[in-house]
């Protein structure tokens, strides 16, 4: 009788511990989840949808876990069964996995439900309503989306971006606005200057503390009669880069119905007026709901760049090279509806290529310093010390130590340009594999991202390093 007693008890207290211990488990994920934690969530809300396929708000979690760790398939098929049983917060979710991976007509879809919903409970829908005519905006946007080729992109540190446009000398010349203006690092934008050297164009915080573009004239050897140039607007509005004809100019703006972030614009300028004509949004896939930015048309070199921070870690960037059409043509009719979301969203650069072209010797020009080539035709490096002196071989450093600086970074940045090849070609590999290569290729891309961010960082200090030792041997003062 004591031993059935005591077999019923140990029964009971096995029972309750295990009972306890997942609520305790269940409680903990809701904390994470509330706290944003979705990673710690995500391993007890899979194993609760495992035990309790149909429960719908497990699958609403689950899903939500899914897509806050990058895991968008999976996240898709959670929030479908959540979103059979009319869980409302599904309706958003899945809207918002639609739009991140260009799907803007299943979007639509969802804001409308979710919508629905939110007016039967007498909810504020001036959010969700915002939300359904960006998608519907970036709908049209996908269905005009230019056809161009984009032959390379480099992946670069943020606040490096310049350093992978090289413009023929009639394009002008592009700076950072701190170092032209040698003023702190407070400012993120770009000085434009024109082939002449007489003429300036920027971006700079007004004195309602949004960037507003300016331009100035150099009179004598001094800059001055700073003017702005869409004196009415007050828009975030950035990065300008003017054409050889001195009237159109690209820039970027969070305004003017801007598709998410920066986009880039065009507008040209009225000489009847001295105004700008009102600007036109560039389509896609020059524009996504990331930012963008950075238009630039070497007219010499037939080739163009601009800047994108879709699909990159928050300090990285990616810089595309393209062919510009002056006669823009659209992908209509495209019978792959994939292939037009993969084109606008520039999921692989190699779906915009011609079958059978070559693009090295493009990529090549793209590359090249065609400013000093009358001077000398085949250089090492471009190594800028100061504004007055600019070496192209190691022989011609006087300090052996910034010798030894520079001669390290060019090693690093062999390197870099190495891993990017690799990186570029894992990328491709990821985008046209299925889910088991996907997730096999991922941690490889996450590694390589990291070792290239540490790499570019090194290469920078070793740069600077070597530049402020040269310049204190060979006597420069800043």
């Amino acid at each position: 009788m004591v031993h059935k007693f005591l077999k019923l008890f140990l029964t009971f207290v096995f029972v309750w511990v295990g009972f306890y211990g997942f609520t305790q488990s269940i409680d903990q994920a809701n904390t994470f989840y509330k706290e944003g934690n979705y990673a710690a969530a995500k391993p007890v809300f899979e194993k609760l949808v495992r035990q309790s396929p149909n429960n719908s708000n497990y699958n609403l979690f689950y899903g939500v876990c899914c897509y806050e760790t990058g895991d968008l398939e999976a996240a898709e098929k959670y929030l479908i069964v959540a979103n059979k049983r009319k869980v409302i917060d599904s309706y958003r979710h899945l809207a918002e996995l639609y739009m991140k991976t260009y799907r803007f007509d299943e979007a639509i879809t969802m804001w409308d439900g979710y919508i629905d919903l939110q007016k039967k409970k007498k909810d504020d829908t001036s959010d969700s309503e915002a939300k359904l005519n960006q998608a519907r905006n970036l709908l049209r946007k996908q269905e005009n989306t230019e056809d161009v080729q984009i032959i390379d992109s480099v992946v670069i540190a943020k606040n490096m971006f310049l350093e992978v446009y090289s413009l023929s000398a009639e394009s002008g010349n592009l700076l950072y606005y701190n170092d032209f203006f040698d003023v702190p690092q407070t400012n993120s934008s770009v000085v434009y200057q024109n082939e002449k050297g007489d003429k300036i164009y920027y971006g700079r915080p007004s004195n309602q503390g949004l960037n507003t573009l300016y331009s100035q004239n150099k009179l004598l050897d001094a800059w001055s009669d700073e003017k702005q140039l869409l004196p009415d607007d007050t828009s975030d509005n950035n990065y300008p880069f003017v054409l050889s004809d001195g009237v159109t100019m690209y820039f970027s703006s969070t305004g003017y119905g801007s598709i998410g972030g920066y986009d880039i614009f065009i507008t040209r300028y009225n000489t009847n007026t001295n105004t700008y004509l009102a600007p036109e949004q560039m389509g896609m896939p020059f524009n996504s709901p990331a930012n963008d930015y950075m238009m630039v048309i070497d007219e010499t070199k037939g080739l163009g760049w601009f800047v994108s921070d879709r699909n990159q870690p928050v300090d990285s960037v990616c810089v595309y090279l393209f062919i510009p059409d002056p006669s823009p043509k659209r992908l209509k009719d495209l019978d792959d509806p994939g292939l037009l979301r993969r084109r606008s969203a520039l999921t692989s650069i190699r779906d915009t290529w011609n079958e059978e072209a070559d693009y090295v010797d493009l990529i090549r020009l793209a590359y090249q310093d065609t400013r000093q080539q009358d001077k000398k035709a085949e250089r090492d490096f471009t190594f800028v010390v100061n504004d007055k002196t600019v070496y192209h071989t190691l022989s011609e450093i006087k300090s052996n130590e910034a010798r030894n600086y520079y001669s390290e970074t060019l090693s690093i940045n062999k390197q870099i340009g190495l891993l990017n090849d690799k990186l570029n070609g894992l990328r491709d590999s990821y985008a046209n594999g299925n889910k088991a290569m996907r997730d096999q290729l991922k941690s490889s891309i996450l590694q390589i991202e990291d070792q290239l961010y540490d790499l570019m960082e090194e290469a920078q200090v070793m740069e600077k390093q070597a530049r402020n030792t040269e310049n204190l041997q060979i006597g420069f003062k800043y």
